[in-house]
């Protein structure tokens, strides 16, 4: 059940000095629990796509093997099927992005997830241009693949954690660009 609409009139002093009176209204409905999974479910996209780049975090500390264990079924899946990837990035933009019967909530999710997963190819390109045949070059090489990964496990877990919790997440490089795709 949506909770009554509240609004408020406040009056606006234009620059020649004339008064307007402009009606506001607040919707205090919370998102649906449907909308709220599709929206984070958006976000595995890029976290399966860049979760490679925690190769090196993963040797450097064992530890934190074990807060992929609940994905490993779902990345197994992923990574055997060689255009699974592709499909999956083609149905969240075509089927749910492009798609007016779903919510704005859920489709500037999963814009975010996609815009994401396309900033993924950055750190791809970058990485062939680092010689890491040992040294300084290795080191840079590893930092770089630390920080992707930190930053992708970063807003993964802060947009899936909001999406559940029905709170739109603005995540950074991202929202800006996925706020102009939907309309």
């Amino acid at each position: 059940m949506a909770a009554a609409p509240c609004s408020h009139t406040l009056t606006l002093k234009t620059v020649v000095g004339k008064k307007r009176n402009v009606r506001v209204q607040a919707s205090k409905e919370s998102v649906e629990v449907d909308e709220r999974i599709i929206a984070a479910l958006g976000y595995l996209l890029p976290f399966l796509d860049g979760v490679q780049y925690g190769r090196f975090l993963f040797m450097q500390f064992p530890a934190t093997q074990a807060l992929l264990q609940p994905f490993l079924p779902l990345l197994g899946f992923y990574k055997t099927y060689p255009f699974a990837s592709v499909v999956a990035f083609f149905t969240l933009y075509l089927v749910v992005v492009r798609n007016p019967n779903f919510s704005r909530y859920v489709r500037f999710n999963t814009m975010q997830a996609v815009v994401l997963d396309v900033l993924l190819i950055i750190p791809s390109l970058i990485e062939h241009t680092i010689p890491a045949d040992g040294g300084i070059g290795y080191d840079v090489l590893v930092s770089f693949y630390n920080t992707v990964f930190l930053y992708l496990v970063a807003c993964f877990v802060f947009g899936f954690s909001s999406c559940l919790l029905g709170k739109t997440p603005r995540l950074p490089l991202v929202a800006d660009a996925a706020d102009a795709q939907v309309f």
